[in-house]
């Protein structure tokens, strides 16, 4: 009976990694072919910030040149359970602060479903919503992508993630590649193919329409995946903007890193244990792939979590002697097996090459290994304390402009 159970699981777990693993080769190549349209879309740009007094100031400089009307746009920040300066930096610097203080309702999601409400019974208002975390970075011309996104027809766009700080640390540059693999090879063919792309928690635009119709609703630790879920499962797929560039600041320190994944991780088995179902049978009843391709996506951190234990336990099994072992996926087709692990780490090389990443991230590539299984214990850890509601804020120290970024990418 446990062997079954052991090879079934190995079985369904090949059989996702496989599909994920072939949804890989349509990221390869990229269309060029939008429809562009002049300024017109009118945004609030909000910015969700806890203590971020050190980096505020930098973002809020960087939107100032954004090249777009600045009559189109303005900038709210919303100052949630703040302890430090940043309300008067961001009034020091011409933006609206929003100060929020309610301790027993903290993080992110509930400081935006706050804030949205707050936007509402403003005198002026707006055709989007652009939402960005404080020590993100956006290339010049980002609401000139969102503009013509949403006048295509997008209602829910994520833009292009990438890392402000990819060198500093071995994990910083292990983000990096993670990031660059995702961008390319997990949200281009979920564009490509016409399926939903998920949100990545910054850098996202909403149609103000849709997000007063459907209200956040989003106040779990990933707050993002809960959004996308409730999008598809209304029929409204978020798309992806490729063009549209913004930075994100990454840990430097495995701990840091660590705490951060592992609050990702809680939120995703919450996501997933109340989305994965019935996003599943309504994809099955609506003959849906989108909606079917999004329930596999919130299954990913199941994925993990059962392939670290058969992983676990079949290499103590291998280890013990006298003892018969387990059927393995392995010793049953060795070269399959070879291959797709030989695949499955190839594809990250794949997308420095095809996103043109910087010679020098490719030394990390030898320690990157050890942050991909780092993954395991996190994942099993979450699985226990996957109920933990608390949300940890990640600390942002160091300063860095656009030009710096931009400068050590062309290096």
């Amino acid at each position: 009976m446990l062997d079954s159970i052991l090879l079934g699981l190995q079985i369904l777990l090949a059989v996702t990694g496989g599909y994920q693993l072939i949804l890989t080769f349509f990221g390869w190549y990229r269309r060029k072919n939008k429809v562009t349209h002049a300024p017109q879309k009118s945004f609030a740009v909000l910015i969700a910030a806890h203590n971020e007094e050190q980096v505020v100031g930098a973002l809020i400089e960087n939107l100032r040149t954004l090249d777009y009307p600045k009559e189109l746009y303005d900038v709210f920040v919303i100052c949630d359970n703040c302890t430090d300066r940043t309300a008067q930096i961001v009034r020091d610097m011409g933006a609206t602060a929003c100060e929020r203080s309610n301790p027993k309702l903290r993080g992110k999601g509930y400081a935006i479903e706050w804030m949205l409400k707050e936007l509402w019974s403003m005198p002026r208002q707006y055709d989007a919503i652009v939402m960005l975390d404080a020590d993100n970075l956006v290339n010049p011309d980002y609401l000139h992508h969102m503009n013509n996104d949403l006048c295509n027809g997008s209602q829910v766009i994520q833009a292009y993630l990438d890392t402000k700080n990819p060198h500093d640390s071995w994990i910083t540059s292990a983000y990096a590649v993670t990031y660059w693999y995702c961008n390319r090879l997990w949200q281009l063919p979920r564009t490509n193919l016409g399926l939903a792309n998920y949100l990545g928690g910054t850098g996202m635009c909403f149609d103000t329409k849709l997000l007063k119709d459907m209200g956040w609703g989003a106040t779990s630790l990933v707050e993002d995946l809960e959004f996308t879920m409730r999008c598809v499962a209304r029929g409204v797929s978020p798309t992806f903007n490729y063009e549209a560039k913004v930075y994100d600041e990454k840990p430097l320190t495995f701990k840091a890193s660590a705490r951060q994944r592992l609050r990702w991780m809680q939120g995703h088995f919450d996501v997933c244990r109340r989305y994965f179902f019935p996003l599943l049978w309504a994809g099955i009843r609506d003959r849906s792939w989108t909606k079917i391709d999004t329930a596999i996506y919130a299954l990913n951190v199941y994925n993990v979590f059962v392939s670290s234990i058969i992983t676990v336990v079949l290499w103590i099994n291998l280890i013990i002697p006298n003892v018969e072992n387990f059927p393995s996926l392995f010793e049953m087709a060795p070269f399959l097996f070879a291959a797709y692990s030989v695949l499955s780490y190839g594809q990250f090389i794949v997308a420095l090459v095809l996103e043109k990443a910087p010679l020098k991230t490719y030394k990390y590539l030898i320690t990157f290994p050890i942050y991909m299984l780092s993954w395991w214990p996190i994942t099993f850890y979450a699985f226990f304390t996957q109920n933990n509601k608390q949300w940890s804020h990640t600390e942002h120290t160091r300063v860095i402009r656009l030009e710096e970024v931009q400068s050590k990418q062309a290096g």
